[in-house]
């Protein structure tokens, strides 16, 4: 089997951001692609979010002609029989997946490959731009399988931050050829050479003769030194950068070294933090600038570093084609047109134990009563640590399940107080929350970056806009549009 080479087109001067659950779905990566830049999919939770909307919508005709193309239809008979026959009623339990583990059944992995696949090829229709994957590193189990459906699918670009993901261009060329594929799993109390430290990928059933093209790898970093790193340990090609700073939504690197709080928890970055722009691009591949991007001024400031351009996130998740639901997306619309709204950066909030961004606004769960009101549980587990129990077997826990469980399986009390549940918070800010028997229904969490106020500037005498808004203002090309541009200031070069 010879894989096809990446096409070649122009690198686009703007990537949409790859945002929490399904925030990025395939509606608002389509329409950015569409008009001519790099639109991203979330691939974080996809089997979850794909069965929720079968369960909520069924199968109409784009998803069909969808399916229809999915190289093993059993796959899909079997999804479709168990989670497409009945709609759900309103207010009425989703039925959710079990937890993946090392150990998950060949249905559920497959369930994994046919989620991305739609995912992407939905991205994909109606158009011959560009469309990308983001994955977290940090979310390993279903990383192999998200993959193989999103190469299946054509995906142009895979996008992978949270870590530093050395193995992934091996992987992306394993599937590609469709070779079984070996990833690491971190696995605490296990050494790298241990039995449990792996997992391995068989795409033999997917990609049968078919020929596959190799998507682009652009790596999500937060420095110059993680660039170089990735670079030159990777067990492949690595295509390009994007160099987030911590002025971004979501999960942030935390800052090199020890580092202090400031007056409300977050962190504090310093100069060892600051990206030498010339390191990058030293490199020889293209890179993008992420974090605090809201002007044209920003991009020409981005490119005059040497970047291809940039990566946005916030602006593109209260635009309209966006995944976020719908009546919380104009509630902070609504805020921010008569007051600001704020970011605080959470130590504590993700199990992952990497800073997080959130949105301090009433009934979320950076709502302190919210919070407190919310019973601990673990049901999704994405963000699950794996450990060796005292049988020498893999276990999984995380410091957002009830403490008393966490602690027994050998969890510190002190490192999940304040740890919230970033799987079921962001299932329900994209509008499929889980309702408990008891009536409960899981509150959402808001991430945004730090400039998110500065959305207002496409709000200027309406109450919504368009991802082909945020596109055009941001245009570096374009003729200055009269709302101020020239006097925003131009991106730092530190870590602000």
């Amino acid at each position: 089997m010879n894989p096809t080479p990446t096409h070649a087109v122009p690198e686009p001067w703007l990537i949409q951001g790859g945002m929490g659950i399904a925030i990025s779905n395939w509606r608002l990566a389509r329409a950015v692609a569409s008009a001519g830049q790099l639109g991203v999919v979330s691939g974080t939770a996809i089997d979850n979010v794909f069965v929720r909307r079968l369960q909520d919508h069924g199968v109409d005709d784009t998803l069909r002609a969808v399916l229809d193309r999915f190289p093993v239809p059993s796959v899909v008979e079997d999804a479709l029989r168990r989670f497409a026959a009945v709609r759900r009623r309103a207010g009425a339990p989703y039925r959710s997946l079990a937890m993946l583990s090392d150990r998950s059944p060949r249905r559920a992995v497959d369930l994994v490959v046919l989620a991305s696949f739609v995912e992407v090829a939905l991205a994909k229709s109606g158009h011959g731009g560009l469309v990308g994957i983001n994955l977290l590193t940090k979310v390993q189990i279903p990383t192999a399988a998200t993959l193989c459906g999103a190469i299946l699918a054509g995906v142009d670009y895979v996008m992978m931050g949270a870590g530093v993901p050395t193995h992934i261009p091996g992987v992306i060329d394993d599937l590609v050829h469709g070779r079984r594929t070996t990833l690491p799993l971190a696995v605490t109390g296990a050494p790298a050479d241990h039995h449990a430290s792996s997992l391995s990928f068989d795409p033999a059933p997917f990609v049968a003769d078919a020929t596959l093209r190799r998507p682009k790898f652009v790596g999500i970093v937060s420095s110059h030194v993680l660039a170089t790193a990735l670079f030159k340990r990777s067990n492949g090609p690595v295509d390009g950068f994007v160099v987030e700073r911590p002025s971004a939504g979501g999960h942030n690197a935390p800052p090199r070294g020890s580092y202090p709080l400031d007056e409300r928890g977050g962190p504090v970055y310093g100069p060892r933090d600051e990206v030498d722009y010339a390191v990058m691009s030293d490199l020889g591949v293209p890179f993008w600038i992420g974090g605090g991007v809201t002007t044209a001024a920003h991009v020409r400031d981005a490119q005059a570093r040497g970047a291809a351009g940039v990566q946005v996130g916030t602006m593109f998740a209260y635009c309209s084609e966006s995944g976020m639901e719908p009546a919380l997306r104009h509630r902070v619309l609504a805020t921010m047109s008569h007051e600001s709204l704020e970011v605080a950066t959470s130590t504590t909030a993700s199990s992952t134990g990497y800073p997080f961004k959130v949105v301090e606004l009433p009934g979320t769960i950076a709502d302190p009563l919210t919070f407190a009101q919310r019973p601990r549980r673990c049901d999704l587990g994405y963000l699950r640590e794996a450990y060796l129990d005292e049988r020498g077997t893999t276990a999984y826990r995380c410091a957002a399940e009830p403490l008393a469980v966490y602690e027994r399986k050998g969890g510190a009390r002190e490192d999940a107080l304040a740890t919230t549940c970033l799987c079921n918070g962001l299932m329900a800010t994209c509008g499929l929350a889980q309702v408990r028997p008891d009536g409960y229904e899981e509150a959402p969490i808001v991430t945004s970056g730090d400039r998110i106020n500065e959305i207002a500037v496409l709000l200027a005498g309406r109450e919504d806009y368009s991802a082909r808004d945020v596109i055009d203002w941001l245009n570096p090309a374009a003729p200055r549009a009269p709302r101020g541009d020239a006097a925003t200031p131009a991106l730092t070069s530190g870590a602000s």
